[in-house]
């Protein structure tokens, strides 16, 4: 439990201000309030973590306290049926709005921690960081153990880079004025829009590493840049 960090509830502006740079036409900004709080992970899930509980590895990138990748949004699915029957804990996904909510960490900025790009490599693995790994052959890049960069003002870590996180929402355009606990739409509104993933990866450049930014990705697939983190209420 002490991995775990309360987030309290509260209003924030999702989405980005219009003249953030690399502001992508899917971010409309927009007022949410979150009338519950949750816990979220401080970490992303590890490949420890998901071992002990599903038996198998997946990932492309194997140590134990590497994020864990190459799981699906459905596969996600079923480790957390697993590991809260045996914890007697509902985990979860987090919403989108809860993600970014707390991605933000009361900021407006492009990042948590401002709008500087050149501060971003102490607080996120991308692109520019993430090359000329130990895990990796040559010069490809690979995610970085959980936790060895800064965390942003809620004492969250990874938020930005490492790997993408999964969300529990379809996609969805955003409601145009504000939403109160938004849990994006009950079925998937066309095939070409997926389930959710956001913050970025170490394969990535700045841009997709924005708090704003968002990213959908069929649910029955999986990448080596793509992870979860988990909340609980």
């Amino acid at each position: 439990e002490s991995d775990f960090v309360y987030i309290e509830p509260g209003t924030f502006l999702m989405g980005s201000l219009p003249d953030e740079e690399d502001r992508e036409v899917d971010e409309a900004i927009h007022r949410v309030t979150l009338t519950k709080g949750f816990r979220m992970s401080k970490f992303e899930v590890t490949q420890k973590q998901w071992v002990a509980v599903m038996g198998t590895n997946p990932s492309a990138f194997r140590e134990n306290s590497l994020p864990v990748e190459m799981v699906s949004w459905d596969d996600v699915q079923a480790f957390i049926q697993k590991l809260s029957i045996e914890s007697g804990i509902s985990y979860r996904l987090p919403t989108e709005a809860q993600w970014e909510y707390a991605a933000r960490a009361g900021s407006t900025s492009a990042y948590s921690f401002g709008a500087n790009v050149n501060f971003l490599a102490e607080n996120a693995w991308y692109e520019t960081n993430s090359v000329m790994s130990p895990y990796a052959a040559g010069n490809t890049g690979s995610p970085r153990p959980v936790g060895t960069l800064k965390p942003n003002a809620w004492g969250l870590y990874d938020m930005a880079g490492n790997v993408w996180e999964w969300c529990q929402d379809w996609g969805a355009p955003y409601p145009s004025g504000e939403a109160v606990d938004p849990t994006g739409p009950a079925n998937q509104i066309n095939k070409n829009i997926t389930r959710i993933g956001r913050g970025g990866s170490w394969y990535v450049p700045a841009a997709q590493c924005r708090a704003a930014d968002r990213m959908t990705h069929d649910p029955a697939k999986s990448t080596p840049d793509l992870g979860f983190r988990l909340i609980h209420d």
